[in-house]
């Protein structure tokens, strides 16, 4: 495979060097004939475009003959296409009209990343998100970007899923959908399975690699993802979409838009639902979710609602399936297990997580001039849900519960009398819920100011967060008249996380453009009240962080071009964090991040490619143990030094306008330097007694060293096309002591996808057909265990993640 694809390589970037070039040059204005700068000019099907500079000029080298169909677009203008035929050099004039709407939210554009911005970035197009989306949640339709690994309980990448971005999992990835902050404040994760069907409303997705630019909301300690959802269209429209799919999978989709009513007017609305039984025995999903955008816009203002809404309930099958039934039934889940009175192995049939989560926003945009906008932006989520389980043989005292005392009793067996003297009964099953109730809410704002070569943005954002968790036990079997409304355990938490940042990005010359980027984050958070083991606590913090962000990009020429940045970033520990610390010996503090960041991209007419080399030198940072806690959050630990290091390298062919190739490889180092493990040795009498082991230099839990991605894809003609992806993760350990007992193993794993389009009257017919592992490849995306020594002898444990094996999707649309 490797040298199939550098063969090819060399046989596009040959073709492209010695054919005969030519010079495609032009100005771009609106309709009134005045220059328009920054428009983007682009050859579709090509790697080739430009910006048009301040007197409107682009300029399209080395060229070869042929038809091509020019692609001109700027911000608040409409999309203007032009078919030529190139057979020597030549000049062409685009006029633009300006669109009804042209006002851009600037607390959007704010934490994006344009296109000569230093940082390592990979934007998805709503096409692209459209081709991989099937009934799958986010991670999996991010799974083909560079260096991205996806995780699912369940199998099926519905539910429970979750991604890691260079080995840096979910709880450091900062997530925003049109800049408002998505990451929950307390677990700084984002919860997919909240979102059912979310990648419908999305129209363009940008991955910043690294620290990236400041955002808004949780830490940026590796990776951030911002999401822009649909936004105004013009004319009527609506879709009808069906899928199902493998192990009982059905999603149905209704959305549609008023277009611009009475040039002021846009309103748009997606419903969704989705069910699965899941690959796993028991994981099924029954998700709901809708959303409606309302904008009203008039001159130079704007105003844009938006409300998500959520609901979901899914079988439990964080457990994993236990080392000792892996080779029996890899779909084996035993949550829920409890035997009856007959000692019969009997499964719970409502061991499920159950959630409501609303998105609710209002944006107010306002360009004062040509070079000032402004926009701010309220938002609130609100939750509430629990998840139940059922507990066999459950001592009272975990939960509070008084030990029941009976009286003697006397029984006379063959006129003989027995008495039997009281007892008491301090165990039962029972059912148990855990609550959270919770709301999000607080204010984005951005100010761009835009002065010859020169940009400003000032951004900033406050948000509070305040939540309950509570447990309440709905049955227990001894004491049929329990209360069920008492709460067994109940505390509250409170955050609040203020940040502003201003960028500058300034063009020296037009090649040389420098960046600056500083952040300061200030976060208050506190919890009270009692945890679920009786812990208390009551405990308060402070942190006051400041981030600054320095790079450069320099163009070589119009085809290379080369960029280096450095940034730091400190991120604060979790709730979950801080709760484990309490209750051991060990301290928990924030971690920092010093990121340097190298890049050099090429871009020839059939060919483009970029390579990315990183380190993320980090101090104190908080490392996934491999151990999860009663609900399935992981354990973490600070390790004192560690780094992350690597090369990422991206290609894209297209080296005929039938077919497109893009490939990435992730080459990386990810180590923890004199890691200390700490365990427990249980002697003959099995007293404990703790056991600390220096192990030097280990691999970062969770961090393979090559992750790479591989897609084709044919369009013979507008009607149909097709392709195929493949995905590689290398080995990864899921501790960091580097013990091959506790090691997932590599694996690559192929899918495929048809589709077919076709006009019937008034509208069109969408067809798509998926079959993913399409090898039937057994592989495991997940794990986590640890250890524990018996007379110095280390002993083993550990839960697994299998995937499902080849399954199918078929999709069918009808839009309007």
């Amino acid at each position: 495979m490797k040298k199939v694809c550098l063969s090819l390589c060399a046989i596009i970037i040959t073709s492209c060097l010695f054919a005969q070039k030519f010079t495609l040059s032009g100005t771009v204005t609106d309709a009134q004939g005045n220059p328009l700068a920054g428009a983007s000019v682009s050859i579709e099907n090509s790697y080739i475009g430009a910006y048009t500079d301040a007197a409107g000029l682009f300029r399209l080298e080395k060229l070869t003959a042929g038809n091509y169909k020019i692609a001109c677009s700027y911000l608040g203008y409409a999309t203007v296409y032009q078919n030529l035929t190139l057979q020597s050099s030549m000049a062409i004039t685009i006029q633009m009209n300006q669109k009804v709407v042209a006002i851009q939210p600037v607390v959007l554009t704010a934490i994006k990343a344009k296109e000569l911005t230093p940082v390592a970035q990979t934007n998805v197009t709503k096409q692209e998100i459209e081709q991989q989306h099937g009934t799958k949640d986010i991670p999996y339709v991010l799974e083909q970007t560079p260096s991205i690994v996806a995780t699912s309980d369940n199998g099926t990448g519905i539910g429970y899923t979750g991604m890691r971005i260079r080995g840096t999992d979910m709880s450091r990835i900062n997530i925003t959908v049109n800049g408002i902050p998505l990451n929950d404040a307390e677990s700084q994760t984002v919860f997919w399975v909240n979102m059912a069907d979310f990648a419908s409303s999305v129209d363009a997705i940008q991955i910043q690699r690294g620290v990236g630019t400041s955002t808004n909301g949780a830490a940026s300690f590796g990776a951030s993802v911002n999401f822009e959802t649909v936004d105004i269209q013009q004319k009527p429209h609506a879709s009808l979409s069906s899928a199902i799919g493998s192990f009982g999978t059905y999603k149905q989709n209704i959305s549609a838009g008023t277009g611009i009513i009475d040039s002021a007017w846009y309103v748009g609305v997606r419903l969704s639902n989705l069910d699965s039984k899941g690959w796993v025995y028991r994981s099924f999903s029954h998700h709901k979710s809708a959303h409606v955008t309302g904008t009203y816009f008039k001159a130079n203002h704007r105003i844009s609602g938006n409300v998500l809404l959520g609901k979901e309930r899914t079988g439990i099958s964080w457990e994993g399936v236990p080392d000792y039934m892996l080779t029996v039934d890899r779909r084996y889940n035993a949550t829920g297990l409890y035997y009856d009175n007959q000692g019969n192995e009997q499964f719970y049939d409502n061991e499920t997580d159950n959630y409501w989560q609303n998105h609710y926003s209002l944006s107010y945009s306002l360009q004062q001039s040509k070079n000032l906008k402004f926009s701010l932006t309220g938002h609130a989520t609100t939750g509430e849900g629990y998840y139940e389980q059922y507990k066999d043989d459950a001592a009272f005292s975990k939960y509070g519960i008084s030990v029941i005392s009976l009286p003697d009793t006397v029984v006379i067996i063959d006129g003989t009398q027995y008495i039997f003297p009281d007892s008491t009964i301090s165990r039962s099953d029972l059912i148990r819920q855990k609550w959270l109730d919770n709301i999000f809410y607080g204010y984005t704002t951005g100010l761009s100011y835009t002065k010859n070569n020169t940009e400003i943005i000032l951004g900033s954002a406050y948000n509070i967060y305040s939540g309950k968790h509570f447990g309440s036990l709905p049955w227990v079997e001894l004491i049929p008249d329990f209360n069920s409304s008492q709460e067994w355990y109940s505390n509250t938490s409170e955050k609040r996380d203020f940040t502003v940042f201003t960028k500058i990005e300034h063009k020296i010359s037009s090649q040389l453009l420098l960046f600056g980027d500083v952040q300061y984050r200030n976060i208050r958070y506190q919890m009270n009240g009692i945890d679920d083991d009786f812990t208390p606590l009551t405990q308060e913090y402070v942190w006051d962080f400041v981030n600054p962000k320095v790079g450069m990009h320099y163009s070589i020429n119009k085809q290379n071009r080369v960029f280096a940045s450095f940034a730091v970033a400190n991120r604060e520990p979790t709730r979950t964090d801080l709760k484990d610390a309490s209750k051991s010996t060990k301290e928990i503090t924030h971690e920092t991040l010093y990121d340097t960041e190298l890049g050099y991209n090429l871009t020839l007419q059939k060919f483009s490619m970029a390579i990315h080399a990183y380190n993320m030198q980090y101090t104190n940072q908080l490392v996934l143990t491999g151990r999860l806690n009663d609900v399935g959050d992981p354990i973490m630990e600070n390790v004192n030094k560690s780094y992350r290091r690597g090369i990422e390298w991206i290609i894209g062919a297209r080296p005929a306008k039938e077919i497109a190739w893009n490939a990435s490889l992730t080459l990386s180092e990810n180590k923890i330097l004199n890691y200390t493990e700490y365990a427990t040795n249980y002697t003959e009498t099995w007293d404990e007694e703790p056991k600390v082991s220096q192990l030097g230099t280990t691999d970062i839990s969770y961090s393979p060293n090559v992750v790479a991605s591989n897609s084709i894809m044919f369009y013979p003609d507008k009607s149909v096309y097709f392709g195929f992806n493949s995905k590689h993760v290398g080995a990864q350990y899921f501790d960091n002591t580097s013990d091959n007992q506790r090691k997932l193993p590599a694996y690559t794993i192929h899918n495929f996808m048809i589709a077919y389009t076709t006009p019937i009257k008034k509208t069109n017919l969408d067809i798509q057909l998926m079959v993913n592992n399409l090898l039937d490849t057994e592989y495991i995306s997940n794990a986590y265990g640890g250890n524990w020594y018996e007379q110095q002898q280390e002993k083993s444990w550990s839960y697994y993640f299998p995937q499902a094996g080849i399954n199918f999707m078929c999709k069918t649309s009808l839009s309007f």
